[in-house]
């Protein structure tokens, strides 16, 4: 029988902690006993956050902008002086967008791998330094059906999550030999605020909640056997995925 792990102590960052997944899972791991650093643009949904995991004090918040150079030295910054090491990045902070092909910009295009690729991209690569330290070390990419499908309207999301699944699938095979586990979600329709603006015409009636795809992270972190999973899909019930 697999012994679950005892995640008390463990340090962790998870990126778009002011809501929806993120949120969901700073909840779950916070009842797991884990120190957070939650990361996101806004400082109040941040704060918010916090005190629903009922150790306001013990969460690290760290407003920023991943996109930019700024953004992510300082939160680089203070997690080396604050954590020392890092036992699992949560990579969920991401961007959606409805919108037709021809419709689409290349400014908006940029933005949406900015926000999806490249800040989990960077942030990963700096801290892997850091995850070194641990002998628990994980990753978690936060990605979609879409990772894997193409839906009307959606070319440059769907861009971006096939993109953070290639990324995730190679870096899993150059860590492996280090112990590091680099995984990822990639969820049907969850309804969130993102989906909300993305597809303002879907009801939440029957849709995955953000606290299921939280339960398949901790799953992940609480069962490190020597099965390894790369990449877990996550479907509703007797419904096509989209999103």
């Amino acid at each position: 029988m697999l012994k679950k792990i005892d995640l008390t102590d463990k340090r962790a960052v998870i990126t778009g902690a002011g809501g929806g997944i993120g949120r969901a899972i700073a909840l779950r791991l916070a009842e797991a006993g884990m120190k957070l650093a939650l990361v996101g643009r806004d400082a109040a949904k941040l704060m918010r956050t916090a005190a629903l995991t009922g150790r306001p004090l013990d969460m690290l918040v760290l407003p920023a902008d991943l996109t930019t150079p700024r953004g992510m030295d300082d939160v680089l910054r203070i997690l080396e002086g604050h954590f020392k090491g890092l036992d699992v990045l949560v990579n969920n902070a991401g961007m959606a967008l409805n919108c037709a092909f021809e419709e689409t910009t290349l400014e908006a295009f940029d933005q949406i791998m900015a926000i999806n690729v490249r800040a989990p991209f960077e942030l990963t690569r700096r801290c892997l330094p850091l995850l070194r330290t641990s002998d628990m070390a994980t990753v978690i990419n936060i990605g979609s059906v879409v990772s894997h499908k193409g839906y009307d309207h959606q070319a440059a999301y769907a861009a971006s999550k096939h993109a953070l699944l290639g990324l995730t699938k190679a870096l899993a095979k150059e860590v492996a030999p280090e112990g590091i586990r680099v995984h990822m979600l990639s969820p049907g329709g969850v309804y969130t605020d993102m989906v909300k603006i993305a597809r303002p015409d879907l009801s939440p009636e029957g849709m995955i909640a953000p606290e299921e795809v939280a339960e398949y992270a901790a799953f992940l972190l609480e069962h490190r056997g020597n099965a390894v999973v790369d990449e877990i899909q996550i479907h509703r019930v007797g419904k096509e995925p989209f999103l």
